[in-house]
Order: structure tokens, then sequence, then C-alpha cells
């Protein structure tokens, strides 16, 4: 591996330090009794408090002024100054040391741990005056360099996309706006997961490799079982295993959930993405649809203080109620055509008039879905929920109980994305087989994300599943919106890429 001038520079200062005796990477454990934004928050009301402090962060620049120097490290919470004498942390017979160790062998990027008091200094900067000074992680590369210009404005040399996903430990350390974002994700997940608890619901968890994958319209990953001899698919959706659990007799479970889809990639789709499906028995869609309101609005009051969400130039107010179309009436208020009542042959014409995409392989599910998702979602910025879906889309959804060829169903969109996708859940058995059936003939036309038939699951069915309502929502995309995010690559830490070249 071929080393570049400042690679070379700090291994002879990580040998260096072991020639002084100084273990560069020590086992011991650190005692650590504060962070920054500890001390930053409560140092002025509370300066007793902070008489003795310990705490350990990465170093990220340094001011040598003689036999003193200025730092400022970084930890979780973020930047504090550090200030370091050398007649303080230097032993008297050796004042070497602080020449020898901070000053020339201690790298931009090294972890510390510190010891000291704090204090401000004459420009009121609150800092820790240092009296211990310990190598906890020597850094063997230099960080990307962070530049301000006259204007304050910050430019770094780490602000390439491919190469921020691809080392996102790097992108998190001279990057701090990237930590919020998933500090602001964990946030979500978790006013979710308590707002479901509240409710009584069960946390659950269910198979990742799945003999047949289902509960979504999807082409999956494949993978084969040496010892049973057997293909695997990896899950594209939950459903089917926690509509199993219903069956079983629980009223209401959920799961977080990582699910996968062999599809195509883009600034909204990861093959692997987060979402959470529930379950609740004795309910519907439109009950359902007031669980959604509530439970969304909480999240944006959690991660953002308020109802109201910056994304991009729009200003998006989850407060309720929201807006509520039938899908038929979404495209005939965007496009002005009623297709309600047509035919496929009908509906394949329709959509080549208005110049969107289909082929011979699109049922008519498939058609309506590709004129909603071209002419009605880019319009729909606030959320908006849109409901009573064609038979055809709905495989896994029970037939509307007044209009005949929909289902009961629901989908939000917000800022022009579905964020999430619900059901009165089909309980039907026959019905569900027939519709089964159906999916196989899309599947013998050529449509690779057509639904398997599942014989455990109709057999489920068979012994009776009490009316239920269902929902998945996509933490990915939701994550987006609450966090101002262009990206779905930039709420997930690791996202899939091509292989480094």
């Amino acid at each position: 591996m071929a080393l570049s001038e400042q690679e070379i520079i700090r291994r002879e200062s990580m040998h260096a330090l072991r020639q002084m005796g100084i273990e560069p990477y020590p086992a011991a454990a650190v005692e650590v009794n504060t962070n920054s934004r500890d001390i930053l928050d409560r140092f002025d009301s509370e300066p007793e408090a902070f008489a003795g402090v310990k705490l350990a962060g990465r170093l990220m620049s340094k001011r040598i002024m003689g036999k003193a120097s200025f730092a400022v490290i970084h930890d979780q919470e973020g930047p504090i100054q550090i200030y370091i004498a050398r007649d303080e942390i230097c032993p008297e017979e050796n004042k070497d040391l602080y020449n020898e160790v901070f000053k020339k062998h201690m790298d931009i990027g090294d972890i510390i741990g510190v010891a000291g008091h704090v204090f401000k200094t004459k420009t009121g900067e609150t800092t820790v005056h240092v009296t211990e000074l310990k190598m906890l992680s020597k850094s063997l590369r230099p960080l990307p360099i962070v530049k301000t210009d006259s204007e304050g404005q910050v430019h770094d040399a780490f602000t390439d996309p491919e190469q921020r996903y691809r080392m996102r430990y790097l992108d998190l350390i001279v990057n701090p706006h990237v930590r919020e974002t998933f500090v602001k994700r964990t946030k979500m997940v978790n006013a979710m997961r308590d707002y479901l608890n509240e409710r009584g619901y069960l946390e659950v968890e269910t198979p990742v490799l799945q003999p047949l994958y289902g509960g979504a319209a999807a082409r999956p990953f494949k993978t084969h079982h040496n010892t049973l001899d057997m293909t695997l698919y990896l899950r594209i959706a939950n459903e089917l295993y926690l509509k199993r659990l219903i069956v079983g007799g629980f009223d209401g479970v959920y799961e977080f959930s990582k699910d996968f889809r062999n599809e195509g990639m883009s600034r909204f789709h990861n093959p692997e993405f987060t979402q959470v499906e529930l379950y609740v028995a004795y309910k519907d869609y439109e009950w359902m649809m007031d669980l959604v309101e509530e439970m969304v609005e909480r999240v944006a009051i959690a991660v953002t203080g308020g109802t109201i969400v910056q994304v991009g130039e729009h200003a998006i107010d989850f407060k309720r109620p929201w807006t509520r179309y039938t899908m038929f009436g979404a495209i005939e208020h965007f496009t002005g055509v009623d297709i309600s009542g047509m035919d496929e042959k009908a509906l394949y014409q329709a959509a080549k008039d208005m110049h969107v995409h289909v082929d011979a392989s699109m049922g008519k599910g498939k058609i309506i879905d590709e004129i909603f998702g071209e002419k009605c979602e880019p319009h729909l910025i606030q959320p908006t929920f849109i409901t009573d879906y064609p038979v055809e889309m709905s495989p896994l959804a029970k037939k509307h109980r007044t209009k005949e060829g929909l289902v009961e169903r629901f989908e939000a969109v917000v800022n022009g994305k579905e964020i999430c996708n619900s059901f009165s859940e089909l309980n039907d058995p026959i019905d569900q087989r027939h519709r089964f059936e159906a999916q196989l003939e899309l599947g013998k036309r050529g449509d690779e994300e057509s639904m398997l038939l599942d014989e455990d699951f109709l057999r489920a069915l068979e012994f009776g599943m009490p009316p239920t309502a269902g929902l998945g929502i996509g933490i990915d995309r939701l994550a987006m919106i609450m966090t101002n995010s262009q990206s779905i690559q930039d709420v997930i830490f690791f996202p899939q890429m091509r292989p480094e070249k």
C-alpha cells in the first residue's frame, strides 16, 4: 500500500511515542464524567460543578503558543476548547515531553483524554484548563482540511456525495450537521415506538429469510440455504407473517424491519430500507387514517419542536386534519380525465395520451399506478391521503364495502412521495386465493414484481383472521422529510454503493 507523506509522518509519530513509553492505543478504560454540551450549557450557572472534569474526544485543531497552547476537541456532543500549559502537564524533570508529545506527535484527528477544570478565557470562551493529557488513539490518516472563507462560509474537502456515503465515519467527523440528521432519525423512530407502545401494541420480530416472498409488489433478492438445500428470499415486506400473528390471537402487533427489494436505485430508493408495519384487529382503514395523522403529527413535534417542517422550499404542516382524495378523484382533479370506468385497453390508450410510459406487460393496476405516480404525486406537497384504490392494484386489501371494483386502501403522500400504505386487510381466504392467482397470471406476462401464491398464509386465513387494519410506513422517506434531506442516502448510515475502484 502506497502511503502519502502525511501518512508516513504519522506512522513515524506513532513509533516515536512508543519509544518514549507512550502507548498510542492504550487498553485501559477511560473515565469520562462530562461532555462538551453539558459544560457549555451549565458552566455559567453552575461553575462549581466543573472544578474536576474528565472528557475525551478527537483533536480537531491546535494553536501552539510557546509554553502553552489552545486546542479544540470534538466529542459526541460537539466541540469544546481546551488550554494546555507545559508546566502543568509535564513532570518537573522532563519539560521536553510537552514539545515532543503534544507539539510534535499529537496530530489533528488523534483521540485524546483530558482532565482539568473549566474556566472562561479573556474573550469569554468556555475552556477546559488541562492538567492531565493522554493519547487514546493515534490517527494514521489526515482528516480533510476544513476551510472558512472571509464571509464565514465553511468549505471542506469532503463534499463529494459518493465519498461521503462510502466513508460515513469520515463524513460524521468533518460534517457535524450529518450527525444531527441521524440523531433526528432516532428521535423519530423513538417517538413512533413510544406512541405504539402507549396503545398496548406488541413489538415483534419476523423472519428476514423467507421461503416465499410476499406482502408487496417487488422483485426479491434470492439466496440458498445449504443445509436445507432450499431457495430463500430476503423479505420484501413482513406483512404476511404479522397477519399470521393476528390469526394467532394478538390484537395489535408491529415491527420495525429491514426489508430488501432488488430494484432500481435513486435518491428515493435504496435496495435495503427500513419500514414499520402495524396490524390492529377489529379496526379498518378509516380508523388507521386517524392513527397516522395523530402519530406523524406527534413525530414532527418530537423531531422539530412543531408541526411545520421545512423541506426545501416548502413549509409542510403535519397538523391534523390532512387533505383526502380518492385515487380516481385525484387523477381526474390533476388531469381532467375520469378513468374510473375504463377497461385495460382504454386505460392503456389514456396513459399514452397523457404521455405516461406503459408497456404490454402491465395490467390495469400497474397502468393506473403509473398515471397516478406521474400526473398526481408531484402536486401533493402537503400531507394528503389517497383512498379507495382499484382492486387490481391491491392483492391484499379488502374489497370496498360500497364501491364495486375498489378496495379499502389509502396511501399518505407528502412532498410528492408516498410515505405510508394501509388497508382494511383482506381476510376472506377464498377471495385471497383468487387474488394470488391473478398475480400469478401477471407474472406469466412478465411482471417481475407480481406476488407468489403462499399456501401457508392461505391456510392461516382459513382458520379465521378477524377484521384488521394494516399499515406500513417508510422510515427512510419519512426521515428525509423530517430532516430536510434531499436523498435517501443522506438518512441511511451506510447506503448500498458500487464496489470501490
